[in-house]
């Protein structure tokens, strides 16, 4: 029963909850696979992740070389498999093996790697190690070349060295704990990875050289607009009539169902996208140890396999303090291996020091020498900040969260937004209000990762979007345009929105697009009597942004916004495009009322919000007409109320919902929470194709199924889909 439950703990442990590097060798089902050369064995761990090479034209997993679980948890305790990068360990491969003083062996370099940030103890037995194995620097590497391995060190299998650690010395004091990470970070995080400026032409999936036609209306982001209703009587009025400016990002790659080797399976179109800086900044704090760490590690295994090689990826770990476990660096096939050994190395202890990583985070986006189109940051924490909220900024009761945002990735008034931070609240005893303010005041969204199992899931989605941007600050201007008009009001959710003075200009910042997102803002304008003329000019909207791909402005003009004007005064037909988005808008209000109304201790009036809302959108015109949104909508305010059940209820999930909700509704951009990223649940609101895509590839990861399998390749274009309305 014993050595069961230390094969499930192991399984558990390194099997199935991380990535490993997967260019070395498989344990095979067969009992000679030693005799294949090295370059024909492959990892058990390659199996769950797709293989580095050519990913899209990848021929389909061989039925031999299936994932066998039982085998596979049989041998990796064995003295054959490294327990590190799960690969197998022969000699006379060209690998260095350490064997510990506890008897297990690894791969030299995966286990200096391991001490490099902070493990002195054996992956496998959990005993503490006396002899330490660490990686020497080779002092005769080549002038100017970077050093891009997980310690700054450059990988050089000769250099070995293994030290015997000395006890501490004995003192009535408390024993002071070392550092987490023990190699030396540069002052100036300018040590980033050249970006690939001659890519490949075959390689256009990451391209941004590849040929894009401009003037392919599909390229362009379409702007509609809907009025209330379509007629008014010349005769009358408005002090309040309600325009509905509607954008659409272009289109996403198209789907091809004819894959020669499984007629059910995408093959993707290779067009080119906007490569990505992505720094995640990860919690490692003692709270995080055991099931939470391994399903983050395998998360973010996830996220490096399906980043392409023109993206790039840092990683920040934080606890007590915050470390760079290696600099800004291309995803290609070493930097994925390097990726996936460093985030394999974590180990979880101290406290929880959000400001610190952010800190940490905000310096490699602001030090980096050269940069993607696109640049983002991922927040994931399960704690509260216990070293800068509480002790800066006073009063304890209003604790200012603007202090864990450095000030170089805030917004200003100029630059508009700099680097959003999309955070991701792990389990219930995370910070939501923390955790809410950062991703708010940064431009952006706030996930509840509420089941521990869906943190995959929820980077996903997230990957999904920031893998497909096709606008760059994007920015509408509303001009009236009859000269007895105004605007009245601008509802613009948490997009930075004015007036100006005169009433008559209006303008929204909305930033950056995915792949067919879409933006609804609504604008209330007075209507004047029209005595003489069959229509009213109210509007003239137009915008301009970037193309990541060609770097070029655009500059586009819609049509006019009119209104007919009647002799007679009729019943006219309410638009269902302007209700919907009022309904939306509504609910988002009634969401926010009844947090504050919860936050100060009401909880039966928050429930009575909701309830009133509920009431009021039932009567409306889209909900008559069974508009998905309006049911999403009514689903989302039904959960909200019963997490608001009693206060143990609201402390543990309701708040977090709650404020995941409101920032999905303001923002109009699809966030996790609940069972959100279900495929079966109501609650999708603005999940677009390429989040859908990378959402079934992370939940397709966990089978064994060739077809799953071959679907796992990393997308680096997307598919489109259509939006349902």
């Amino acid at each position: 029963m014993g050595s069961k439950w230390r094969k499930v703990k192991l399984a558990l442990g390194l099997n199935l909850c991380v990535y490993g590097p997967n260019n070395h060798v498989v344990d095979n089902d067969d009992d000679d696979e030693d005799s294949l050369p090295p370059s024909e064995r492959r990892s058990d761990a390659a199996l769950l992740s797709p293989p580095p090479g050519d990913w899209t034209s990848a021929p389909p997993t061989p039925a031999s070389n299936k994932l066998r679980l039982s085998k596979s948890l049989s041998r990796s305790s064995s003295k054959k498999t490294c327990s590190i990068c799960l690969a197998s360990m022969r000699r006379g491969d060209g690998q260095a093996i350490f064997t510990a003083e506890c008897s297990h062996s690894f791969h030299f370099q995966c286990i200096a790697s391991n001490v490099k940030h902070g493990n002195q103890i054996c992956p496998v037995c959990r005993a503490k190690w006396k002899e330490i194995p660490l990686q020497g620097p080779n002092l005769d590497s080549p002038a100017g070349r970077a050093r891009i391995n997980p310690v700054d060190w450059p990988q050089n299998n000769d250099m070995m060295t293994v030290i015997r650690r000395l006890p501490p010395p004995r003192s009535n004091s408390t024993r002071h704990v070392a550092p987490l990470f023990q190699a030396p970070e540069p002052a100036i995080f300018n040590d980033d990875e050249s970006l690939d400026h001659e890519t490949n032409s075959t390689d256009r999936s990451f391209s941004n050289k590849g040929p894009v036609d401009c003037d392919d209306n599909r390229r362009k982001v379409s702007i509609m607009t809907y009025t209330e209703v379509s007629a008014v009587p010349r005769s009358s009025s408005s002090d309040s009539f309600t325009v509905l400016l509607h954008l659409k990002a272009p289109v996403s790659n198209s789907w091809h169902n004819t894959s020669r080797n499984d007629a059910t399976l995408p093959k993707i179109s290779q067009t080119p996208r906007a490569p990505v800086d992505l720094v995640t900044v990860l919690d490692i704090s003692g709270s995080m140890a055991g099931t939470k760490l391994a399903l983050l590690k395998r998360a973010m295994g996830f996220v490096i396999q399906n980043l392409g090689p023109n993206d790039r990826l840092a990683v920040i770990a934080f606890s007590s303090t915050a470390r760079r476990l290696f600099p800004l660096r291309r995803m290609s096939e070493a930097g994925r291996q390097q990726a996936l050994q460093a985030v394999n190395s974590l180990v979880a202890n101290g406290g929880t020091n959000i400001a610190e990583g952010l800190r940490k985070g905000a310096k490699i986006m602001e030090d980096r020498r050269e940069k993607n189109p696109v640049a983002s940051i991922i927040l994931l924490s399960d704690g509260q900040d216990t070293y800068t909220v509480n002790n800066i900024g006073g009063n304890q009761n209003r604790p200012n969260y603007q202090l864990l945002l450095p000030l170089s990735i805030r917004p200003d008034e100029t630059s508009g937004f700099k680097i959003p931070v999309h955070a991701f609240g792990f389990g219930a005893d995370h910070d939501a209000s923390s955790m809410h303010s950062i991703s708010e005041i940064s431009g952006g969204t706030f996930s509840f990762i509420e089941t521990e199992g869906v943190i995959q899931d929820a980077f996903a989605q997230c990957i999904g979007g920031l893998l497909s941007v096709v606008v760059k600050d994007l920015h509408v201007k509303i001009e009236c345009v009859h000269p007895t008009i105004h605007l009245c009001s601008l509802k613009a959710g948490s997009y930075p929105n004015r007036v100006l003075s005169n009433q008559r200009v209006g303008s929204v910042d909305v930033g950056d697009l995915y792949a067919d997102e879409e933006r609804d803002f609504l604008v209330s304008v007075n209507v004047p009597t029209e005595i003489s003329s069959n229509e009213t000019s109210l509007l003239k909207v137009s915008c301009v942004y970037n193309d990541p791909l060609t770097k070029e402005s655009v500059t586009l003009e819609g049509e006019e916004v009119r209104i007919k004007r009647t002799d007679v005064a009729r019943q006219e037909d309410i638009s269902i495009e302007v209700d919907r988005q009022q309904n939306r808008i509504r609910a988002a209000e009634a969401m926010a009322q009844a947090r504050t109304a919860a936050e100060n201790g009401d909880l039966a009036g928050a429930v009575s919000i909701l309830e009133n809302i509920r009431k009021v959108l039932s009567e409306t015109v889209s909900a008559k007409s069974h508009d998905r949104l309006c049911i999403a909508l009514d689903a989302e305010l039904k959960e909200m109320q019963e997490r608001m059940a009693s206060r143990h209820v609201y402390e543990a999930s309701g708040r977090a919902y709650i404020l995941s909700g409101l920032s999905s509704h303001s923002w109009q951009r699809a966030t996790a929470r609940g069972d959100s990223t279900d495929g079966s649940s109501l609650v999708q609101a603005y999940q677009t194709p390429s989040m859908v895509e990378m959402v079934t590839r992370s939940q397709a990861s966990l089978l064994g199924s060739p077809s799953a399998q071959r679907l796992l390749r990393p997308v680096w274009s997307f598919a489109s889909q259509p939006k349902p309305r």
